[in-house]
């Protein structure tokens, strides 16, 4: 008897090279309403399942395939006599391969404007049914849920054009998928019917799909891969945000780095440049209106360079929230080491675009220089998106740290000049993007001095204050939670600083006021706090 494969698929891309090829190899072909008018309308054989089953599609399509003639054809076992017994008396034949994908559920919901009735008609029921079925028995039958794996299989049944030549090993990877295709798409379920202001249910199931298999992980002797995670309405969520242009290939630091860059530059609202090494902001800037005659990105560039941690952002990471022009690009390839008077190197550019010209002109700096463009905006937005963080024998889950935009009041004697306050405004933003204890301090827009990740903040403050040297004159400070001691601020101030931001609410808050008067200096208290560990 030939053999038989069941074919009933949503996506339909490339099912009429595996029905030619099937014919050719001169198997029978079983098929659902849609796929068999498909194949019928290609002129090649296939015999309709309700004509099989001599049971009509019913409810509007909802009833196809459950019946026992499909599922005793796919699950009995081969060899067993009372199976085989059982097959003989009841007339039914055997399906020895199963091709199935299931209703487009998820791209239902990710469609703007669908209705709830919508996206319940396209759960699955039958499909998911023949899968599980064909994939638990996969000894005997094989099972296809991705067209990209339709080539595969022929070219296994060309070599024997029976299941001997389908390779058990091959047939359980194809099985091990289809189980993986049927559990993300229950997932999709599951997290659609959960209610949409839960953050946190009280079961959790991520599912992800693998985007690349990075250069190496932390370290070259590891290895590394990037996964991209669905959101509650079963579409990607873009992991890191990028997409790469041609070039080297990014390893898993990379990636952290360029995803720190990016989310530090997309949260300064006028136009900025953020360098970022080991995941911390070394130089940044944003253009500033009142005071910068030459507004472009690329004179930013270089203002923040030379005021900033230049030593560090060598090799580092360049994210700007604007497209990168002409001026941009040549900058970045040309502008020389204030120390070294070498060009500067740079691992990674990310931007939101990139103008023709500039792009040609940055792939000629390096053929290491890895090049990305991430759109700002939208996933950001959304209040459900959760940051993942995995420990040992769990995942820690938390919302991102969006503080709203915070009105600095003076809580000190000296008055808050609407220059501080901008300053401040840009200090408060970096310092949320700096490991804790974190200590930043900002003039004239731009970052001159940073101290992070130190046991104890005072330790970050003297940090800062040396590489920032005498560009604290006039600078601003801001640190990521309250100070418990005066110390840091008295080390701020007299480094020269004029203002300091701190989240407020210490036992000993008078104390750190009481030493802003003595400094003259302006103390704000914010009441957010921007710890990251």
């Amino acid at each position: 008897m030939k053999p038989t494969a069941l074919i009933a698929v949503s996506d339909k891309t490339d099912l009429g090279y595996l029905a030619e090829e099937l014919v050719r190899l001169g198997w029978q072909i079983l098929a659902t309403g849609g796929t068999a008018s498909f194949i019928r309308d290609l002129n090649l054989p296939v015999i309709p399942v309700s004509e099989y089953t001599k049971s009509p599609e019913m409810l509007g399509g909802r009833v196809k395939t459950l019946h026992p003639l499909i599922h005793g054809g796919i699950l009995y076992r081969r060899g067993n006599m009372e199976d085989e017994s059982e097959m003989k008396a009841q007339g039914m034949r055997s399906i020895d391969l199963v091709v199935c994908n299931l209703y487009p559920f998820q791209e239902t919901i990710a469609r703007d404007g669908y209705t709830e009735a919508e996206a319940i008609e396209q759960i699955d029921i039958g499909g998911p049914t023949m899968i599980r079925a064909a994939a638990k028995n996969h000894e005997a039958v094989g099972v296809i849920v991705d067209p990209t794996d339709y080539k595969k299989v022929i070219d296994l049944l060309d070599e024997g054009n029976d299941m001997e030549a389908f390779d058990l090993s091959v047939r359980r990877q194809l099985a091990a998928k289809a189980f993986m295709h049927v559990s993300t798409y229950d997932a999709a379920i599951f997290n659609f019917m959960t209610d949409k202001n839960t953050v946190f249910p009280d079961e959790l199931i991520i599912t992800a799909q693998l985007k690349s298999k990075l250069r190496y992980g932390e370290n070259p002797h590891q290895k590394g891969a990037l996964y991209e995670i669905r959101d509650n309405h079963g579409s990607v969520e873009g992991a890191g945000g990028y997409t790469q242009h041609p070039g080297l290939e990014m390893s898993y630091v990379n990636v952290l780095d360029a995803s720190a860059a990016f989310d530090c530059v997309a949260d300064l609202e006028g136009p900025a440049v953020v360098i970022v090494k080991h995941t911390n902001p070394c130089v940044a800037g944003m253009v500033d209106s009142t005071k910068d005659q030459d507004q472009s990105l690329s004179k930013l560039y270089e203002r923040a360079l030379i005021n900033g941690d230049y030593v560090s952002a060598y090799g580092g990471i360049i994210a700007v929230n604007r497209p990168v022009d002409f001026a941009l690009a040549e900058a970045i390839r040309d502008v020389r080491h204030p120390e070294l008077g070498s060009r500067m190197l740079y691992d990674i550019v990310i931007a939101p675009a990139y103008d023709s010209d500039a792009l040609q002109h940055l792939k000629k700096k390096s053929k290491n220089l890895r090049i990305l463009e991430a759109p700002l905006g939208s996933p950001q937005q959304d209040f459900r998106q959760v940051e993942v963080r995995g420990i040992k024998g769990g995942l820690l889950l938390q919302t991102p740290d969006r503080t709203p935009e915070i009105e600095f009041e003076s809580v000190s004697n000296k008055p808050l000049t609407s220059d501080m306050e901008a300053d401040l405004g840009v200090a408060w933003t970096l310092c949320k993007h700096v490991s804790s204890n974190a200590v930043v301090l900002v003039k004239d827009r731009v970052l001159v001095g940073m101290g992070a990740g130190q046991p104890n903040r005072v330790g970050s403050a003297k940090i800062a204050v040396d590489q920032a040297k005498h560009r604290t004159d006039g600078a601003v400070c801001a640190t990521d939670a309250f100070l418990p001691f005066p110390d840091t601020l008295v080390v701020v101030a007299d480094a020269g600083c004029v203002a300091l931001a701190h989240t407020g609410g210490s036992i000993r808050d008078e104390d750190s006021i009481v030493a802003a008067n003595e400094r003259d200096i302006v103390l704000v208290t914010t009441g957010y706090r921007h710890f990251r560990h």
